[in-house]
């Protein structure tokens, strides 16, 4: 049987989010993968104060705070929602 290289049939879940240092954040999914990102990618996400940043939690396959009216979704962090809506399976 052949095996699928890659994360084809993979759903990405959020598994945590960190800061590993000034002006980024990185997600760590379920499956292993990490993404570091700019955090001025995400308005939403630099208005939550520092001190809170780490309080975050997930909400319908994104992450939010407390402080933060929005949610920020996978599909947001990976890119190209229509090759990730994931939520829609």
């Amino acid at each position: 049987m052949h095996k699928t290289e890659g994360y084809w049939n993979v759903k990405p879940r959020i598994k945590r989010l960190t800061f590993p240092k000034r002006g980024k954040f990185q997600v760590d999914l379920q499956d292993g993968r990490s993404i570091t990102m700019p955090v001025s990618a995400f308005p939403s996400m630099k208005k939550v104060p520092l001190k809170e940043r780490s309080q975050w939690y997930l909400m319908g396959g994104g992450v939010t705070w407390d402080s933060c009216p929005e949610v920020i979704h996978i599909e947001q962090i990976l890119g190209n929602y229509q090759k990730y809506a994931h939520e829609a399976e």
